[in-house]
């Protein structure tokens, strides 16, 4: 690992609920301080989800490089193991560069990855084969029913409409006999000693912008963006084709769903999800707080590092 001797070098983590403002302050500080921004959103990693991820434009990046952009297509599966490993290089090499490394996003089990060096249970195909079948057959509830018999904590603290990570704990139970709590790290010091930024706001104005940038989206062209997705195979991606906007967008064009409904799905998907960011991240006492809604929020941020 590479050592930072420097203070100036360590990384900053810019993190919280969507919409709150995150990477405006991470280019701010990247411009400030002499930065590189690497992403720690799991669904900008995949190419060509831009519209509904919020990805930056390549022209509002300010010339800033930035990395774990763009770097998984549709059909592969993003999982926090790779991303993990990926990130660490990424981080390092930054670091090796005399750069400050702005880590911005809001993927909870991304970050603790990355920065508590969350060392992951072994994966089983054919165990993950079979809860992914029941998550098929079944639907959450299916998966989610199961996962209470097996591990009512853990059924308890993931959101009952997340498939993928119910499967997830039901395979590392599965594989380890232990509680899916079990394999979580333990919060101490961050790797690299990364100060953490988070950046929230008060909660009725938070809405009022994840219903603008629903809004946004749609009529950026949100539709078009997953129709020429499925295209490049977006139906067959495990992860991809379940990501909030994306599903259910998905749903309208299948049929099963007009476009109202698609738009309202989306905005109480980000809702939901936001919340449990808030929750998530708010339990980390190594975060400092800012407001986003501060019009001094550059310096803010400054005076908290």
């Amino acid at each position: 690992m590479t050592d930072v001797s420097s203070e100036s070098m360590r990384p900053i983590a810019v993190i919280g609920p969507t919409a709150t403002g995150k990477s405006d302050l991470g280019l701010d500080l990247a411009e400030t301080l002499g930065g590189e921004v690497v992403n720690i959103d799991a669904m900008q990693q995949y190419r060509g989800m831009d519209i509904g991820t919020a990805k930056l434009a390549l022209d509002d990046r300010r010339g800033i490089p930035h990395h774990r952009l763009d770097v998984l297509d549709v059909t592969e599966t993003a999982t926090v193991a790779n991303y993990q490993s990926a990130a660490v290089r990424d981080v390092e090499d930054i670091i090796a560069r005399g750069k400050v490394p702005l880590i911005v996003g809001g993927s909870m089990m991304y970050v603790q990855s990355l920065l508590d060096e969350w060392s992951f249970p072994a994966t089983d195909p054919d165990v993950r084969a079979k809860w992914e079948k029941v998550l098929a057959d079944g639907g959450t509830e299916a998966v989610h029913r199961e996962l209470a018999l097996k591990d009512p904590e853990a059924a308890a603290s993931i959101l009952a409409t997340d498939g993928r990570r119910m499967v997830r704990a039901l395979e590392v139970v599965e594989i380890t006999g232990a509680p899916f709590a079990a394999s979580a790290p333990t919060i101490g010091e961050p790797r690299w000693g990364t100060r953490l930024l988070g950046v929230d706001r008060e909660t009725t104005e938070l809405d009022e912008r994840i219903a603008r940038r629903t809004d946004l989206m749609f009529s950026a062209g949100l539709v078009d963006e997953v129709r020429a997705l499925i295209d490049v195979g977006l139906k067959d991606g495990v992860t991809a084709s379940r990501a909030i906007g994306y599903a259910q967008v998905l749903a309208f064009l299948d049929g099963t769903s007009d476009l109202d409904h698609a738009r309202e799905r989306t905005f109480i998907g980000t809702r939901r999800y936001v919340r449990r960011q808030r929750s998530w991240f708010r339990r980390d006492p190594r975060v400092h707080w800012l407001d986003g809604a501060n019009p001094s929020l550059l310096a803010s941020a400054l005076e908290a590092l």
